[in-house]
């Protein structure tokens, strides 16, 4: 089994988008795909269920489909963030259950993307971060960088961020944010001079109006973190 941890420069930078995309591209061979996103906020009931839509994302383009609720430990109704809420409602955002869910659920997988919250460093209470998970789970790192003004210093902090934690940062992927940018290919450029590890792909401002197409043209820019492994 193959896996990596999906995180960002930011909050909507296109995480869910690009863990999807990867999904989809891997399932593509016929592979067994298992897409987790172990803590998530902003969710609906629907039937009595909480439903988010990146965890439902994920689903749907995971070729695998344990139970829901076996996947996202840690699912809060508002939006907000979780270690807010988890502290309203007395619990703990704990890496060691978030990584024995991953690794239960994982088990049957060719491939697992698991899909963090926030930016790298987000807070998730009693002192930890999202650096704090994604040392527990011990997975290569892809990092989403969403283009739009301020993305080299957010790159550059956030790699900076994964190497000082002892993680190997698999690859990274562009993502086109802002209807337009100022010098974008100069900003391209400059993040493949500067950013370690490969690039996996650039996605472009996308016409789709579902999440799902939107997925799918995603999937066409980009490449496997193990295809030349595999």
């Amino acid at each position: 089994m193959r896996a990596c941890f999906v995180t960002g420069t930011d909050t909507e930078i296109g995480k869910t988008l690009v863990s999807s995309a990867l999904l989809h591209l891997l399932g593509q061979s016929g592979a067994r795909t298992l897409g987790i996103k172990p803590i998530a906020s902003g969710a609906v009931d629907v039937e009595g269920r909480l439903h988010n839509e990146d965890v439902d994302a994920l689903a749907r383009h995971s070729s695998l489909r344990p139970n829901p609720e076996t996947l996202t430990p840690y699912l809060f109704k508002p939006a907000a963030a979780p270690h807010i809420l988890a502290e309203q409602t007395g619990i703990e955002l704990d890496p060691t259950l978030i990584k024995t869910t991953v690794q239960t659920a994982a088990e049957q997988a060719d491939y697992a993307i698991v899909e963090g919250v926030g930016g790298f460093m987000l807070p998730l209470g009693q002192g930890r971060t999202g650096v704090d998970l994604a040392q527990a789970l011990q997975l290569p790192v892809v990092l989403v960088v969403g283009l739009r003004l301020g993305a080299l210093n957010h790159a550059l902090l956030t790699a900076q961020a994964i190497r000082a934690s002892g993680l190997n940062l698999l690859g990274w992927v562009a993502n086109h944010m802002a209807p337009s940018m100022s010098y974008a290919q100069e900003n391209l450029q400059t993040l493949h001079d500067y950013l370690p590890g490969p690039c996996l792909g650039v996605i472009p401002r996308l016409n789709a109006t579902t999440l799902d197409d939107r997925i799918q043209q995603a999937a066409h820019h980009l490449r496997s973190p193990w295809e030349e492994k595999d």
